[in-house]
């Protein structure tokens, strides 16, 4: 198994692609901390893990909460001893202009995609030191690359992720530390569904952009999850400082149509 006695934390966990992350992480071996702010969610992820014979635990986390996620780096390291992975998945869009959003909202959309995991590096960067090394991957996105429309925040937030990963990877190599992120494209997920339904027409409009996908399918959680799985193993030793594109060859067309 990829993570046998790892130890994992996965923000964002209760739902969507952090759930399907920590989903296979528990399959691959690995003892998971699953950090959210929805606690029924996030317990019955738990649940749902244990029942198929993974290790897991929620830990109900703000992750715009400087001491909050202080407590969850601690109470990772003092429970397990060690923490070998924090992926930064915890994520929200907003569907407006930037005339049209408030400065709550912008603010609101930096703190969750960015700030956080400015705070989990600041916390759980001195055990992997400590320890030898460790793995951040933090969960940017296709619009890390190019625009998409009336998100202005969100793409703003994910050109920082992947920028924000780079100046992580070059700071805490000397110390073993590896720092990738993952960049998905149309997958699954609520977030997915809660951006489209703002359209007239959401299924087709969905419909309309899965036909610019060369491979014309849908992402699936558990597909972010093997590849964060691969990224954050022992397999990947020599990446650091790298962009993974999971997204059906989305952004590799200037022209394509089905």
């Amino acid at each position: 198994m990829q993570l046998e006695n790892k130890v994992a934390i996965v923000t964002g966990a209760a739902q969507g692609i952090g759930l399907g992350i920590a989903k296979v992480f528990a399959a691959q071996g690995a003892s998971v901390v699953l950090a959210d702010v929805k606690e029924d969610a996030g317990q019955q992820a738990v649940e749902a893990i244990l029942a198929e014979g993974g290790d897991a635990e929620f830990v109900r986390t703000d992750v715009t909460e400087d001491e909050q996620v202080r407590t969850l780096i601690e109470g990772t390291v003092e429970c397990h001893d060690r923490i070998d992975v924090v992926v930064s998945n915890a994520g929200i869009c907003t569907v407006k202009s930037c005339e049209e959003s408030t400065v709550a909202e912008w603010d609101q959309v930096m703190n969750i995609n960015v700030r956080a995991i400015f705070l989990a590096a600041k916390y759980a960067v001195p055990h992997m030191r400590r320890q030898g090394g460790g793995v951040f991957l933090n969960i940017a996105s296709i619009s890390s690359f190019v625009g998409q429309q009336n998100t202005p925040a969100y793409c703003a937030s994910k050109g920082a992720v992947l920028m924000l990963t780079k100046a992580m990877a070059v700071d805490y190599g000397p110390d073993k530390i590896r720092v990738n992120c993952l960049c998905p494209g149309i997958t699954d997920t609520p977030l997915l569904r809660f951006h489209v339904r703002h359209e007239k027409d959401p299924d087709a409009h969905l419909e309309r952009r899965l036909g610019r996908v060369p491979m014309g399918e849908m992402l699936y959680p558990e597909d972010v999850g093997k590849a964060a799985a691969f990224l954050c193993s022992d397999e990947a030793g020599g990446i650091s400082g790298a962009s993974l594109v999971i997204d059906g060859g989305y952004i590799a067309c200037a022209e394509f149509f089905r």
